[in-house]
């Protein structure tokens, strides 16, 4: 079973042409796109595949985990 999805997301909002901008309250970090300016909130513990799907779905993009 997998540890969690944070690793697998981060790469995909970087291919996607997202950028790593801050932490956010808690465990949580904002990345932003450069093209469209939408910001997505990552937990750095990511460990449900729901969550992972829905951040992937909030940036943009068709992949699904």
């Amino acid at each position: 079973m997998a540890e969690g999805y944070y690793k697998v997301v981060c790469d995909i909002l970087l291919a996607l042409g997202y950028e790593y901008q801050t932490n956010a309250k808690g465990s949580h970090e904002k990345w932003r796109s450069l093209e469209t300016g939408k910001l997505v909130l990552v937990p750095r513990n990511l460990k449900s595949r729901h969550t992972a799907n829905g951040i992937l779905k909030t940036a943009g993009s068709d992949r699904k985990l």
